[in-house]
């Protein structure tokens, strides 16, 4: 795409505090995940070479974060977790801050500027994110994909929802289908893929909602209902994503996590 360049933080370590100058598309409440909180910056600081930013000109366009990790570990099998985006992320700095060296990577992020969506660049940073670690190494990327229109019918189970097809074979959700043309494959549900949790008055001012009554809320952006629990002064949101695998060239993995 002309003008577009896309580059690693490791790269072009100047453009760190630019990460957050564009207005993405996700949720307030989703601002407020506790390990997002706890862990962008580390990821900043110290995976930059899997930080990956795209500029047009001097203008921030999108951004997609990654981390290495273990996924052959003992405990870990090669399976992913059910926990999904959550559980990778804690993998990923529990690996390294253990020296374990990783084989695998995983994709934390993808966005694309709320003006600049639908040029296709969401497909050059998945195609950033694979060449990257492929260059790095590593024969496999997966992904705990946040199907972009689930949002839509929040009370579709997920597993309907994630293989559900059109007639041309590809996966009925946009997000998806940007990861299978690119050659990934579903592999399984992230039934509690990220979790958050908040106080009656929270929720209140992510949503504009009353949250006044026990059950199910439909917030806009949510994935799924929220869960109110008014007699216990909370609420709590529990998120599926869809793991998608991406097989690279066949790698060694990198010589350090």
């Amino acid at each position: 795409m002309t003008g577009i360049h896309i580059t690693t933080l490791a790269e072009r370590p100047e453009l760190a505090d630019r990460l957050w100058d564009m207005k993405d598309s996700w949720p307030e409440f989703a601002q407020h995940d506790p390990l997002a909180w706890l862990l962008y910056p580390r990821m900043v600081a110290e995976l930059p070479e899997y930080v990956l930013i795209a500029t047009d000109g001097d203008t921030v366009v999108a951004r997609g974060f990654s981390v290495p990790f273990a996924l052959q570990a003992a405990g870990r099998d090669g399976v992913l977790p059910a926990q999904g985006w959550d559980r990778i992320l804690m993998w990923a700095f529990s690996d390294l801050r253990r020296g374990v060296r990783p084989d695998t990577v995983s994709a934390i992020e993808i966005s694309v500027a709320t003006g600049r969506q639908g040029e296709g660049l969401s497909g050059l940073m998945l195609a950033a994110m694979r060449e990257n670690a492929r260059a790095r190494g590593f024969a496999e990327v997966v992904a705990p994909v946040r199907p972009s229109a689930k949002s839509a019918e929040p009370d579709t189970p997920i597993e309907e929802y994630t293989y559900r097809t059109r007639e041309d074979g590809l996966p009925y959700d946009p997000w998806l289908r940007v990861h299978v043309r690119a050659g990934g494959a579903v592999d399984s549900v992230a039934h509690l893929s990220m979790t958050i949790t908040g106080s009656l008055a929270q929720w209140r001012e992510w949503t504009g909602l009353p949250f006044d009554a026990a059950g199910p809320v439909h917030v806009p952006g949510a994935l799924a209902p929220v869960r109110c629990e008014p007699g216990q002064g909370y609420a709590v949101y529990v998120e599926p994503n869809v793991w998608v695998r991406h097989r690279l060239a066949d790698g060694t993995g990198p010589d350090r996590p």
